[in-house]
């Protein structure tokens, strides 16, 4: 299962990297440039002050499947993973939020069901993605709103007009 690495630097300072990873059989159908600007402008709009890096990947069901039990136990697919890290890189000289996971087939899916198109689907678990990195959570009333509220936020910066209930 190829992957490609791409090491992009923000557009508000050279030492803001986000990797986009993508595995191969999806490479030509994402945009890269689109899930940096996700990744940008949700760090942006969530308050992010310095500059920190953070991977984002699209997979399939299988490796997500995987991750989903080997990290939370859960055997079962998922649309997107958090695995906040919020160290220093050592290599990149910049706090390391962590990664996101996002599962193609799996945005296709809710993609369809919600009526949008894949892209929309994509750039929605992106933004969704980086707010659980940076501590958002919708594991209570209060925290769903706060996240639902900046994630709304985003998208609409987007250009997106996604109504979303639960992910």
């Amino acid at each position: 299962m190829g992957m490609t690495r791409l090491l992009k630097s923000g557009s508000e300072t050279e030492d803001q990297v986000i990797a986009i990873l993508v595995q191969e059989q999806f490479q030509s159908i994402i945009s890269d440039q689109i899930l940096l600007s996700c990744g940008e402008t949700t760090l942006l709009l969530g308050g992010v002050t310095d500059s920190p890096s953070l991977s984002l990947v699209i997979t399939d069901d299988e490796e997500i499947t995987d991750m989903n039990q080997r990290y939370r136990g859960i055997n079962k697919t998922t649309d997107v993973l958090a695995f906040g890290a919020d160290f220093t890189d050592p290599d990149l000289e910049s706090r390391y939020l962590g990664d996101v996971v996002i599962s193609f087939p799996q945005a296709e899916k809710q993609a369809l069901k919600r009526g949008h198109t894949v892209e929309e689907e994509l750039q929605l678990l992106v933004v969704h993605g980086v707010l659980h990195l940076l501590g958002y959570d919708h594991d209570t009333q209060t925290g769903k709103e706060a996240m639902w509220a900046i994630q709304s936020r985003v998208l609409t910066e987007l250009g997106l007009s996604i109504k979303v209930e639960g992910i």
